[in-house]
């Protein structure tokens, strides 16, 4: 584990946000998840900003030392900004310029800009809404939901809702359990446990916009800790850090 630290630590990220499709009051939180994999070296913002919907990014712009690149519309309609941010992210892709992409965008166009950098072994993380395309999501090494950046009222009620409950609500389009046991299956060693650290390694190889804040929780460790019906838990002292073991439980009878 100390190694991936260490990889996630030196790596260099280019964050290209598509202006049209992305809130300016996430620029923060944006670039706080992106930073989690490594150091944003490369900042960049595309849009056509003679239009008015790209006023509310200027404020940000500054602050955060994101650069702005300017997309004129040739054609009523149609969004030329997939096409500008392409160019961009090849061109430093073949520049060799960074290690790692993020992508900030709810656009399918993307798809196969993700497929083509991860093809050439960079990892690259997406940025977007929860209507975002699957094919786009699945390209990405890892996949945020902006709703998990800035939860809703409705995700905020649910979440009290679920705090009244002594199990986690595990309605049909919420539950996770086919992927912790998907991941836990992968991660399984000889002795019948599982490093959560390597699960959660899986559960983006399962599915990139896994995310415990989906199911209204902020750590992994918690998700799995309210399914106590399900899994076991252990904590173990290695190398001087803790490490946390999950096992599935058997089923009596």
């Amino acid at each position: 584990m100390a190694k991936m630290t260490k990889q996630t630590s030196e790596r260099k990220i280019a964050l290209l946000i598509d202006g049209d499709n992305a809130r300016p009051r996430l620029i923060g939180k944006i670039l706080t998840e992106a930073g989690k994999y490594g150091s944003v070296t490369i900042r960049r913002i595309y849009g056509d900003w003679t239009t008015s919907n790209m006023k509310g990014w200027k404020d940000s712009l500054n602050i955060a030392a994101i650069q702005p690149i300017q997309q004129f519309r040739y054609t009523i309609g149609k969004n030329a900004t997939d096409s500008a941010m392409i160019i961009d992210a090849m061109d430093i892709l073949n520049g060799n310029l960074v290690d790692g992409f993020c992508i900030v965008s709810s656009d399918s166009d993307y798809t196969r800009l993700a497929t083509r950098i991860r093809e050439k072994g960079i990892f690259v993380m997406g940025i977007g809404k929860k209507s975002t395309p699957k094919p786009f999501i699945n390209a990405c090494n890892i996949f945020i939901y902006t709703e998990n950046l800035a939860p809703t009222a409705s995700t905020k009620k649910r979440k009290s809702e679920r705090k009244t409950k002594t199990t986690p609500d595990k309605t049909k389009s919420l539950d996770p359990v086919p992927l912790l046991k998907g991941a836990f299956d992968m991660a399984l060693q000889e002795d019948g446990w599982a490093n959560l650290a390597t699960m959660g390694f899986y559960l983006h190889q399962l599915d990139p916009s896994f995310d415990p804040r989906t199911y209204g929780y902020k750590q992994l460790s918690q998700l799995i800790k309210s399914y106590s019906s399900l899994f076991d838990m252990k904590f173990k002292e290695e190398d001087g850090a803790t490490h946390v073991y999950v096992r599935l439980k058997e089923k009596s009878g």
